[in-house]
């Protein structure tokens, strides 16, 4: 099992090409398989009436629309090839999420591994038909959505919606949905875990999560679960200004992270029960073996008051007990010897 760890730079940047760069280099770095932007025309997405979320504006303040501030953050479509490139060259998975048709173009033309359809277009049917069709695999957050939305959703990307048809090109296979809460940060009683279950268990779809939470302990145990993806914002520091820094991992935390999913893939094991490599010395050391509670003669009778049962366990196992009883001892026996299994 190989949990895909994507580190969500976003539009941490905040609209500046080196901060990007920077980022690309720190998700490496940290040992994440990708890292991701967000792609956009802002004035595409957002109309000039649309007011800021309230942790947009707890974060940037009242002053200014969604739309002056997502076209103060947004870096021009021009960079991502560059930024792509860049990732090429540090060995890390390029990643953007589109947020707008002319953007799904550009990161097509790009190409990159997945295609990531974020939580706010789940119901966009234009959109959702050219995710389809632009050959990569697709990956679908679904914070916001209802069951019966994110089951529609599937089926659109899928081709086989009955009332919203697509010419889909994707297979169930190369699509992941990431359970995930749109709340910045999410409170953990919002989180709703099992639900990434719920969504594959109905659906029968790959499934992960997308971590909007402080810290890492939610990500931790979506891998447990069995998210095959880990979706996690993180800024160069949290201090910057910006909507999302406050609810991202810094570089080390992101580090951390990584490290931890790696051990829990690991610990996580076949689930086929067998003593490990590790224990196996210890078996003989902390079980136990029938052993003479006293010195027993030749021809002596075992019994419950000449045998006991003590470490270490190379001996007789004591699940023989019943059939040792009642027996006669084959030699002398000294007090604490091993009963030998002569």
């Amino acid at each position: 099992m190989h949990t895909i760890i994507i580190a969500e730079a976003g539009v941490n940047h905040n609209g500046d090409l080196r901060l990007a760069r920077e980022m690309v280099k720190a998700a490496k770095a940290a040992g994440a398989d990708y890292v991701k932007f967000q792609t956009a025309r802002p004035e595409l997405v957002i109309s000039t009436f649309a007011p800021k979320a309230e942790y947009q504006k707890s974060t940037t303040g009242a002053d200014e629309s969604q739309l002056e501030m997502c076209k103060a953050i947004h870096l021009p479509l021009s960079d991502y090839a560059g930024l792509k490139q860049l990732c090429i060259d540090e060995g890390i998975g390029f990643m953007s999420t589109p947020f707008d048709l002319v953007s799904i173009d550009l990161l097509t033309n790009l190409g990159q591994d997945y295609m990531k359809v974020p939580s706010g277009e789940i119901t966009n049917l234009p959109y959702l038909r050219k995710i389809a069709v632009c050959g990569q695999k697709v990956i679908l957050s679904t914070g916001m959505a209802t069951m019966d939305e994110i089951e529609d959703a599937v089926k659109i990307l899928l081709g086989i919606h009955p009332d919203y048809p697509s010419e889909s090109t994707l297979c169930k296979d190369d699509l992941i949905v990431l359970h995930c809460t749109t709340e910045y940060p999410c409170p953990y009683g919002d989180v709703n875990l099992r639900a990434m279950l719920a969504i594959r268990d109905r659906l029968g779809v790959r499934v992960g999560y997308s971590d909007h939470t402080r810290g890492c302990e939610v990500s931790l145990a979506a891998v447990a679960m069995g998210a095959e993806v880990i979706e996690k914002h993180f800024t160069l520091s949290r201090r910057l200004p910006g909507p999302d820094h406050k609810a991202s991992l810094e570089p080390q935390e992101l580090a951390a992270l990584v490290s931890q999913i790696r051990h829990i893939e690991s610990a996580l094991g076949n689930g086929i029960k067998t003593p490990a490599p590790s224990e196996r010395p210890n078996i003989a050391i902390a079980r136990k073996s029938i052993v003479a509670a006293r010195p027993i003669k030749q021809g002596e009778i075992f019994t419950e008051e000449n045998l006991t049962i003590k470490r270490p366990g190379n001996g007789i196992s004591p699940l023989l007990w019943d059939s040792i009883l009642g027996t006669p001892s084959p030699r002398d026996f000294a007090f604490d010897e091993l009963i030998s299994k002569d």
